[in-house]
Formats: C-alpha cells, structure tokens, sequence
C-alpha cells in the first residue's frame, strides 16, 4: 500500500463514518416520532428505544433493572442499523474502508456490552456541563438528549441537528427577558411564544433596579433562560450595558448553582465591540460600555457553570436608531441560529459580528477596557 492510498482509505473510512451515523440520527428522530404512528409495528419500534430512556431517564439517573433490556430493546438494533448503513456504502468506496468503519461500530459495540450500557454518554451525572461542544457530541451534549428527549439527536457529529434545528429545548421552558418593551426584546418573545416557550419579563425600575435585585429572585427561581436585551446608547450607557448586565448573570448563577442543567443566559452584544467607537464621540461611552461587557462575557461563555449565548447583531431599526434590518429580522436570525445549538450567535449582514468572534474568544483584552469612564447608577 502507498502513503497516497492510505489516506484515500482513510478520509473514505471518515466519510463514510459520518454518513452513517447521520443515517442512524435520522431513524433515531423518527423512533421518536413514531411514538403515536398510526401504524402498530412503528409504535413497536419506539417502545424499544424508550427502554434506552428508561434505563437512562430524564434525571440523568442509570437504573440497572433496565439494563438486560437496554441491551436487545436498544444496544443489538443499533448495533444491526449502524451495521447495515455502514455496509451500504461498499457499493460507493472502497470496501477496506467500509470494513474500517464496520470495525469501529463493533468496537464500540462490544465495549458497550461489557460496560452493560454504561459508556461515557451514558452514566449518572448530578451536574451537566455548560459547555454543550458543537461540531462533535460530548457526554453532555448527549445528555441533553435524555434530559429534553425532543431535541439533541446527534449520536456523533452534530450534523443532523445543525441542518434540522434540534439543537435548543424551546418548548415549555421558561424564559425572562429585559428589555421587552424593545424593539428586538418584544420580537424575540413573540417568536419565543410561538415556539411553545413560557416568557415573563423582567422592567428596569419596577422589577429590579441597580444594586436592588431581590424583586427578580421569585422571576429567576422560576426561569430556564434568561434573556439580557435591555441596554441604552446615549444615556448612562455603562450602568446598561455593563453593571446590569453582569449583576443579573451573577445572580441568576447563584440561583441556578444546583440545578441538573446549568442556567442559559442570552446577552445581547453589538458590532461595536470589534470596531469601535471610530473617533465619533458620540459613541465613546456606548462602545466602552459595549466592548467592557464582551471582555467579561468571555469569561460567562467559557464556564462550565453557565449555558451562556453572545447574540452580536448588526444595527436593526429601534428607537435606538435605524438599521437595515427590523428588531423582528434579527430576532428571527437568532432563533435560527440558537436552535442549531450557536452559542455565539452572528446576526450580520457586514459580517463584522462574524470576525468579531476572533475578537471575543481569542484576544485578551486590555484591563482598561473594563474601567467605567463615568460611574452612574441613573437607568438601566
């Protein structure tokens, strides 16, 4: 064999891997949809997979009563489905490589056997990790499955719900959200209702002020996610876009510390971070405001105690000003892109929010990026 068609083998073997595990997410989804076909022997099938999820139930709890049945209900049909959608592929590739991929499904296979099920997807976890992966299914990834049995398909790479949006439990969870009255607030929760989410709003003034956020406790005891899209351009732009900011996560943290899913928090961001206030003045105090919370924001997004979400849009038309896009345009990018499992989430049409991403996670920003110009406890 030469180097060259070792390699050929190989990204074959990779190809074909991921094919086939994309094939068993879709019959994967569909075990979950057959739960009321009107057809006996589908509903058949979906009563053996919601053993896997009675062996592993929503409580991320393993029981192993279940576990002898976990192996013929869930274990030897997709060991047999991965099989037969690897083998399919020899009339495409390179058998050798379709018997590298075969290998490695019954690895898998056998090493699951003698774990009786309980492989590194599946076992007792007390706390999920706020870092769900992306492109590749971690064990928390995976978990979400079992936790929000609707969403998070994904056996191996993330594919299936990136294209089919299955990444985001919207439906019946709980969301906060500042900012409301806004225009991107308002369209954001009227989007989210439409989902089957349960929205509550939080007012600057009424339900908490700065310094003052025992009001919102009962709110936040009760909310899944928390959406941060209140904020001000021109007045007292720190105390809105920075302190109110980084008090609400902090709180909504505490509250959260012991629960199984880690609290989602959406903050709402701007373009300015990557460019600046561009010599305008005008802007100074917004985008010191702006770019101050994305240095802390690095720190939400990367912890393993939080679910955190950097939404950066481009200017949409608000009382804010105008922009070439409505509030319910960004709104609806944004859902788009958060369904598909985004935890930074670009709402461009500059691409700036896209190469700001560089900017957020890889920089280090400069420790006077944090200090407030003007300290003032005036709005939020």
């Amino acid at each position: 064999m030469n180097f060259v068609y070792i390699i050929t083998l190989l990204l074959q073997a990779a190809l074909i891997f991921a094919a086939s595990t994309f094939l068993f997410d879709i019959l994967h989804y569909l075990l979950h949809r057959w739960q009321h076909s009107r057809f006996a022997l589908l509903r058949e099938f979906s009563r053996w997979h919601e053993v896997h999820h009675k062996f592993l139930d929503k409580n991320m709890d393993v029981h192993p009563n279940w576990a002898k049945a976990n192996l013929w209900c869930h274990l030897v049909p997709e060991f047999v489905v991965s099989i037969l959608g690897t083998a399919i592929f020899v009339l495409l590739f390179d058998w050798i490589a379709v018997a590298i991929v075969v290998l490695i499904h019954s690895g898998l296979f056998a090493w699951r056997v003698v774990d009786e099920g309980r492989d590194i997807n599946h076992m007792n976890m007390d706390r999920l990790n706020g870092r769900r992966g992306f492109f590749f299914v971690t064990p928390t990834y995976h978990a979400l499955h079992h936790v929000y049995p609707n969403q998070f398909f994904a056996s191996f790479l993330s594919l299936f719900d990136v294209i089919f949006g299955t990444s985001c439990q919207l439906k019946g969870q709980r969301v906060l959200i500042t900012g409301a009255s806004g225009a991107y607030g308002q369209a954001l929760a009227k989007r989210l209702e439409k989902l089957g989410a349960i929205v509550d709003t939080a007012k600057y003034g009424e339900d908490y002020e700065i310094d003052h956020y025992d009001g919102l406790s009962d709110k936040m005891r009760k909310a899944d996610i928390l959406v941060l899209a209140h904020g001000a351009k021109t007045h007292d732009c720190w105390t809105a876009n920075y302190t109110s900011f980084v008090d609400l996560i902090e709180k909504f943290r505490v509250i959260g510390k012991d629960r199984l899913t880690p609290p989602e928090i959406w903050a709402v961001g701007s373009e300015i971070e990557l460019h600046g206030d561009m010599g305008i003045k005008a802007l100074k105090p917004y985008a010191a405001s702006k770019r101050a919370f994305a240095a802390r924001a690095r720190e939400f997004y990367t912890s393993p105690d939080l679910t955190y979400r950097h939404i950066v849009p481009a200017a949409f038309t608000s009382r804010m000003g105008k922009g070439l896009m409505s509030a319910d345009v960004a709104a609806a990018l944004s859902l788009f892109l958060i369904r598909r499992g985004f935890t930074y989430v670009p709402v461009t049409y500059t691409t700036l929010a896209v190469w700001n991403y560089i900017r957020f996670r890889f920089i280090p920003w400069p420790k006077s990026v944090r200090k407030a110009p003007i300290i003032s406890n005036k709005s939020a």
